[in-house]
């Protein structure tokens, strides 16, 4: 039997097993068409494809084979009676507000699969023809334990859900898959949850119950039963049958190996299946088709007429293909009338030629006002999806007509669906705003991807059209984002500006039209007078004390606590700390006072301090953000992370992670004991007055 396994992309870091296959050819890479930036405040800055990864191991873990990739950390996965693998992959909630921000979701993990995380701005939307959908988003949280209710002794709708956990919301989930077509689509509903219940793993035992635990980080570990009280029947359910689209599907899985039995006879079954209406058997025909000789199959895509095995097949030629092949592929998809595509071709059409500039070799003068030629009369398209490909591939041909076409959709006032107030919803919860409130701070994904690819620009641009575009900028710190929101903002203005000529960057700087975004300068001073607090001493005014407190005096110690410097709550405040908002999700109130009063007693690996010693004698003590190609960055100053030292790690001689916490002891003592609990209330409050 063998056995499967993930590496999170948290420790990204470890390389891959040595003499590992794939079901993926390895030739993954970034395939990002204009340039990406790291995360603003430096998470996972320089780690590279393929992200998180499931492998297929022996139990000895001796022979590694890499079967899915793209993750940004997998925590868990399970399998259905089909023998179908499904995932539960985490978001960055740093990225929230911006058009990249992924949220945690459940996948179908099919051979040779791909999700496309990439670090910082280059993570991949899901419509990409090189990568696979997710099955359903969760939203904000933090995934854990993941289990199909096989074997429960509950109603068959439930013995066929999955089971993900959410740590940081206290919530299960209950999945619900249903055939469709060669993969699934899925209902999520609310099974269980609770105020704190930070959810870490969860079983169908022998009895035929639930099973599933809290706790982590500190907090008090419990088990608890779930049982199913009803009349339904709970008589075992059958295992799935495959549809005849699956089955195809894990036919043509069949090639995701190296040695094909008869390459020729390979490539002719591989190429039907790229003509295919189902979007998951064109990907599985290309993921085998990467495998064969490029001979014995190139030809045969340049030479169709089908839109589908033009486009997906010349994915494939671009990630395996030389540059003799550029040429001939960009003809060819040239004869295609998009008139006639679904929108899903249209997408694919943009993303596989995408890939061909990415991959292919650089492309000269003619060849690119040819492209541009073609291209500028379709963007805008009024579809936002495909606009946001049109614009890249047009800043990436630095059209000069493209500032004049963007800027007038920055100005517009935001639009948003149905569908866009359920997404709002969904990624406020737990905020406690009114509906009101999160459309004032929501951002215009649009309008930030849009003003993301104009900063390439060079071509077009008058004095009056540089000075709307940076003032855009004023509009879009109003919102309001995750940890690295402001500063993706700030990075981005200073993309563009890096850009301008001298005498554009000396008119915007005397228009003061540059304003970056800063934390407050001035922060309230509590009344006082302070004392030196003890966890026991502030638990045992909970919970008779902590009632009917005045939230806005607490939100007001938040910030002469200092606490506002290094955390973010409801969307402000900085980043070297853990956002705060969902606290109460995860830490009862004597678990949270405890944090705060003793902060070294339970230190996060993602925040914890290293402490450096150089062959000189010389100690530097930080946080490390990034250690790649023999080079560490230190954040040296726990309130501001734009304070950074880089080390060459040949100078390191010794290091150690620090036992103290480089959040400070003493941040109650200033504060007496009502402010102390309007703080402590404000903080589990959520936000909700």
């Amino acid at each position: 039997p063998q056995t499967m396994g993930g590496a999170r992309s948290e420790i990204l870091r470890a390389k891959l097993p040595e003499g590992m296959t794939s079901r993926i050819a390895p030739v993954w890479d970034e395939d990002l068409l204009l340039p990406r930036q790291w995360d603003a405040n430096g998470h996972a800055a320089g780690i590279l494809a393929p992200g998180g990864w499931i492998a297929k191991t022996d139990p000895e873990g001796k022979t590694w084979e890499m079967i899915s990739i793209g993750y940004r950390n997998q925590y868990d996965f399970a399998f259905d009676t089909a023998g179908e693998m499904f995932a539960y992959d985490a978001d960055m909630e740093w990225d929230m507000g911006t058009p990249w921000y992924r949220p945690t979701r459940v996948v179908h993990a099919t051979s040779g699969s791909e999700f496309g995380w990439r670090s910082g701005t280059g993570k991949w939307p899901t419509y990409y023809v090189d990568s696979l959908p997710s099955l359903v988003d969760i939203g904000p949280g933090s995934p854990v334990g993941v289990e199909f209710g096989t074997g429960a002794r509950f109603p068959l709708k439930y013995q066929r859900a999955l089971y993900v956990c959410d740590w940081t919301f206290g919530t299960m989930y209950a999945i619900h898959p249903q055939a469709d077509g060669a993969s699934y689509t899925a209902t999520k509903e609310e099974f269980l949850s609770r105020t704190p219940l930070p959810l870490t793993d969860v079983v169908i035992g022998r009895d035929g119950h639930m099973y599933f635990t809290v706790g982590g980080r500190g907090t008090q570990s419990e088990l608890y039963r779930v049982r199913y009280e009803g009349t339904e029947s709970t008589s075992a359910a059958p295992s799935l049958a495959l549809t005849p689209e699956q089955r195809l599907r894990r036919e043509l899985e069949q090639f995701h190996v190296d040695s094909a039995p008869n390459p020729e006879s390979s490539a002719q079954r591989l190429l039907t299946g790229l003509a295919h209406s189902d979007r998951h058997i064109r990907y599985a025909a290309r993921v085998g088709l990467e495998r064969l000789p490029a001979s014995l199959w190139v030809p045969k895509v340049l030479n169709s007429t089908d839109p589908n095995v033009l486009i997906t097949g010349g994915a494939a030629i671009a990630r395996v293909g030389d540059s003799s092949m550029r040429e001939p592929l960009l003809v060819r998809l040239g004869t295609i009338d998009a008139g006639q595509l679904s929108r899903e071709q249209r997408l694919e059409l943009a993303r596989t030629l995408q890939l061909i500039l990415i991959r292919l070799g650089s492309i000269d003068e003619g060849v690119r006002n040819t492209i541009r030629e073609r291209l500028d009369p379709a963007f805008p398209s009024g579809d936002d999806a495909l606009d946001r490909e049109l614009a890249n591939l047009l800043a990436f041909l630095d059209s000069p007509s493209l500032p004049g076409k963007i800027l007038p959709m920055l100005e517009r006032e935001r639009r948003f669906t149905e569908a866009d107030f359920a997404d709002i919803l969904q990624r406020n919860r737990g905020y406690g705003a009114s509906i009101a409130a999160m459309l004032d701070n929501q951002p215009d994904l649009q309008q930030i991807h849009l003003a993301f690819a104009l900063r390439n620009v060079r071509s077009g641009w008058t004095i009056d059209q540089r000075k709307a575009y940076f003032q855009w900028f004023q509009k879009a710190q109003g919102w309001k984002g995750g940890a690295s929101y402001e500063k993706f903002l700030m990075n981005i203005a200073n993309d563009a500006f890096a850009l301008c000529t001298d005498q554009e960057r000396f008119v915007l700087e005397a228009l003061g039209v540059r304003k970056p975004a800063s934390l407050p300068k001035k922060l309230p001073v509590p009344e006082g007078p302070g004392r030196k607090y003890t966890t026991e001493a502030i638990v045992s005014w909970v919970p008779e004390r902590l009632k009917d407190r005045n939230l806005e005096r607490g939100k007001q110690m938040y910030a002469a606590a200092r606490c506002i410097i290094c955390h973010r709550y409801g969307g402000e405040g900085g980043a070297t700390g853990p956002d705060l908002t969902q606290v109460a999700g995860r830490f009862s109130a004597s678990d949270l006072i405890d944090a705060i009063v003793r902060p070294s007693q339970v230190i996060s690996d993602q925040y914890k301090t290293m402490v450096l010693q150089m062959h000189d004698g010389e100690v530097y003590t930080g946080r490390v953000v990034n250690d790649v190609g023999g080079k560490v960055t230190l954040v040296v100053d726990p309130e501001d992370a734009t304070k950074t030292i880089t080390l060459d790690r040949s100078d390191i001689e010794n290091e150690r992670v620090s036992k103290e916490s480089q959040m400070p002891a003493e941040l109650l003592d200033k504060l007496n004991e009502d402010e102390v609990l309007d703080l402590l209330a404000f903080l589990l409050s959520r936000g909700k007055g």
